[in-house]
């Protein structure tokens, strides 16, 4: 089984630039501008993390297995 690497770095990248940004909002050192900038910053790279990891919980759903070894649909708290 391939792990697509380049997703998982891209999530965990973007969870790094999130802890970042509220890293430097919580120094309180920057800007008014800035901080808000930062601050969309954060809402958007938190949307798309959130978009990342449903698609990662609908694929899950979908390729899990029963005890039978066969394939069948699930709720990722079955898993």
């Amino acid at each position: 089984m391939t792990v697509k690497k380049g997703a998982k770095n891209s999530l965990e990248h973007s969870l790094k630039r999130l802890e970042d940004i509220v890293e430097t909002l919580e120094r309180g050192e920057t800007s008014l501008d800035d901080a808000v900038i930062l601050y969309e910053e954060g809402v958007q790279i938190s949307k798309e993390c959130a978009e990342r990891l449903k698609a990662v919980e609908l694929r899950i759903q979908k390729l899990s297995k029963d005890i039978d070894g066969q394939f069948s649909l699930h709720e990722p708290d079955d898993v």
